[in-house]
């Protein structure tokens, strides 16, 4: 057989670049994955029915030249979804591997799959990657595809005595059993807190609070009229901010103006300056990220109930400390003690630079951090770069580990638009002499 790519994570980012080596290259995939399953990752993991898609069916199909492919593949399940529809997050992982396995169908003996973590990556002769194993084992490849996801989410500082409790959840994705004998905290107000919020209804009262206590903003029902996108350029950011809000202010909806801006998200971040970069990640992030990370309509429905009814209540807090005990945990907010059943940390996925293969890779200078300390350093064509900035021409980062680079890097079409490229790239293109 031809060349081989490894790549590693079988996540959604990894199994989206096997899926389209395998459809447009000759070469031998394999496909490296420590979890469960193939496709799931922290997104698509869940098993819960309640947790749906935050982005319409239509949008969400493997590639971009079949943008009915997921919605046809889920009226096979229910006849009813459509290109507007939000459908359960546990059907997407199911449709990953679906895809998958028909690409390997049509391409017999061109994919492995390596059940286990992976513990480095070294540079052979001509800068051909070598992979470790944590079963010690070396693999050989032509390429590789770096695709890790996020690392586990960081434990506040405040938590970090917690660790060991079972009344403290550090990873809401790890399948710990909440506490659920009074009232729950979740540290964050995000989109993962609110899967967590909706996993415990009927079972427990829950206080989530954060900085802000800002929610997810919700989609509306139906499609927004489209918007042109704003001119937006390099600048400083409250100008820029100013006029989002007018092209928000003069259309029908904001939802249509903040999706106008997405194509051109990662242009405008790589136009700012430094300093604007910094400015925006320390002020303007969040409220962007809840008009931009939106809950799906039942989703927020079922929000709005749980808080009219005092299930759910919201808050921007601060918590100073926390002591955990046998029969619950004493924690104090603003300044004020509180006890609770649980705690949850719900801060969202932690930055891929934690990941141990990835800070393996910057200890031994075979990559370093990429800019603001979001994610790994690459080139323009999402090359990974070495301590000294060189980019490996065996090596390409794909989803949340772009992130600094890009701004956009972590939902499904940017990540498809990633996976299609470097699809595209000969791997006889990445060999370099000595």
């Amino acid at each position: 057989m031809g060349n081989t790519t490894f790549v590693i994570g079988g996540g959604c980012s990894g199994t989206l670049a096997a899926i389209h080596l395998l459809r447009s290259t000759g070469d031998r995939v394999v496909l490296a994955e420590a979890g469960p399953l193939l496709g799931g990752g922290v997104a698509y993991g869940t098993t819960d029915q309640r947790h749906l898609l935050n982005s319409r069916a239509g949008t969400m199909s493997v590639a971009h030249d079949e943008p009915a492919d997921f919605v046809d593949w889920c009226r096979r399940r229910d006849p009813a979804v459509d290109g507007d529809s939000f459908a359960p997050r546990a059907w997407y992982g199911d449709y990953l591997r679906d895809r998958l396995a028909a690409a390997a169908n049509r391409n017999p003996g061109r994919l492995e799959v390596h059940c286990g973590r992976i513990t480095g990556l070294r540079l052979a002769r001509g800068g051909r990657p070598m992979v470790l194993a944590a079963d010690g084992r070396e693999f050989a490849a032509d390429a590789a595809v770096l695709a890790v996801g996020h690392a586990a989410p960081t434990d506040p500082a405040w938590a970090r005595g917690l660790r060991g409790s079972p009344r403290y959840v550090s990873d809401p994705w790890g399948r710990a059993e909440v506490p659920t004998d009074g009232p729950v905290l979740l540290i964050g107000t995000g989109l993962t807190a609110i899967d967590v919020a909706l996993s415990l209804a009927g079972r427990a009262e829950v206080v989530a609070v954060s900085r802000r206590g800002l929610l997810p903003q919700s989609h509306v029902d139906g499609v927004c009229a489209p918007a042109p996108p704003p001119a937006l350029a390099g600048e400083r950011i409250a100008p820029l901010m100013r006029r989002m809000r007018v092209a928000a202010a003069a259309g029908g909806d904001w939802r249509a103006a903040v999706d106008a801006v997405r194509p051109e998200a990662d242009a405008i971040w790589r136009s700012l300056p430094p300093a604007s970069r910094e400015r925006f990640l320390r002020h303007a992030a969040r409220w962007w990220d809840v008009h931009r990370h939106r809950m799906a309509p039942p989703i927020a429905a079922k929000v709005d109930r749980l808080t009219e009814s005092g299930r759910l209540r919201v808050s921007a807090a601060r918590v100073d400390r926390a002591t955990a005990g046998p029969h619950g945990v004493s924690v104090t907010v603003d300044g004020r003690s509180c006890r609770f059943a649980a705690v949850v940390n719900c801060t969202g996925p932690g930055n891929p630079l934690r990941h141990p293969l990835v800070a393996g890779l910057i200890a031994d200078g075979v990559a370093r951090s990429g800019p603001h300390g979001l994610g790994l350093d690459t080139d323009e064509a999402g090359r990974l770069t070495d301590r000294a900035g060189r980019p490996w021409p065996g090596i390409h980062v794909l989803g949340p580990a772009r992130r600094g680079r890009l701004w956009e890097t972590t939902a499904v079409p940017e990540i498809r638009a990633q996976a299609e490229q470097i699809a595209r790239i000969p791997v006889s293109a990445f060999a370099v002499s000595a």
